[in-house]
């Protein structure tokens, strides 16, 4: 389901240090406090970020007005609303901090300026866009191969920190699965042991 995000160093990796300062020249330091929004449902997302500490969640509403959680972006991962970012839509997902979040933050002025002063950023985005895209190939995989108590046990494994830091609902909406599900399967696992 998720893997450990690759740390974003791997990404820029093969730049050496003059080239690594002109990238992140680009790149503007961010704060968000708790539950601001990066971006909200309706409106236009203006930059793509890396998140370098903090979480934020990815959610939308579904028809019933129940809102249903994407994904958690952590540190070390790359924000922002794709559709509306790359291809001017108005966002379908809002974006908003569930801590106090720090981000590198690419406005969409400057990349479009990066993607012509610095040919390597397109090696560097193909890496990214693979990476994003591998991640959403295992979730797919998961979700259709594994049942929930098998996903929720995949999910802890591999993000055991997000349990503390994260309110239940949101993981189990991740997860395609109701809060009394992962209560019963948690429950289970207590009586088990």
């Amino acid at each position: 389901m998720n893997s450990p995000a690759p740390s974003f160093t791997n990404y820029f990796s093969e730049l050496n240090e003059t080239e690594l300062t002109e990238l992140m020249s680009y790149f503007k330091t961010e704060k968000l406090a708790k539950n601001d929004f990066f971006t909200e449902a309706g409106r236009q997302c203006e930059r793509l970020s890396l998140v370098h500490t903090g979480i934020l969640r990815v959610f939308a509403l579904d028809e019933d007005g129940r809102e249903i959680t994407q994904w958690l972006s952590t540190p070390n991962s790359f924000v922002t609303e794709i559709a509306s970012f790359f291809f001017n839509q108005n966002n379908r997902w809002s974006i908003q901090a569930l801590t106090e979040v720090e981000l590198l933050s690419l406005h969409k002025s400057d990349y479009l300026r990066l993607c012509e002063a610095f040919p390597k950023w397109n090696d560097i985005e193909k890496k990214i866009i693979a990476s994003c895209f591998i991640t959403l190939e295992n979730r797919v995989f998961t979700h259709l191969s594994k049942s929930a108590e098998e996903r929720y046990e995949h999910y802890l494994q591999h993000n055991k920190a997000l349990f503390q830091q994260v309110p239940l609902q949101y993981i189990a909406s991740v997860l395609g699965m109701s809060p009394e599900t992962i209560s019963r399967i948690r429950n289970k696992q207590r009586d088990n042991s």
